[in-house]
């Protein structure tokens, strides 16, 4: 293994660790049948971005876009 793979390999797994993390730190959504007819649509659901799940959900979207690039970079670099 060269140096690049075993960068790739660290990085890939902390990724899978943040989006593990972040995961399961959210919280479930109960809304149920009332998200299919707008019924969940508060205050709070506007400004989402601002709380923790807003965050957590960011840090989730982020690790796992980091973690598909890492994922085709290595299928590049290791052929």
């Amino acid at each position: 293994m060269t140096a690049i793979e075993i960068i790739l390999d660290v990085l890939m797994v902390l990724s899978a660790l943040v989006m593990i993390v972040t995961v399961l730190m959210q919280e479930s959504d109960s809304d149920g049948m009332g998200a299919l007819t707008g019924g969940s649509e508060t205050f709070f659901g506007k400004n989402k971005n601002n709380t923790l799940e807003g965050k957590l959900a960011m840090a989730t979207k982020v690790s796992a876009i980091v973690f598909v690039a890492l994922a085709i970079v290595m299928l590049i670099v290791v052929k």
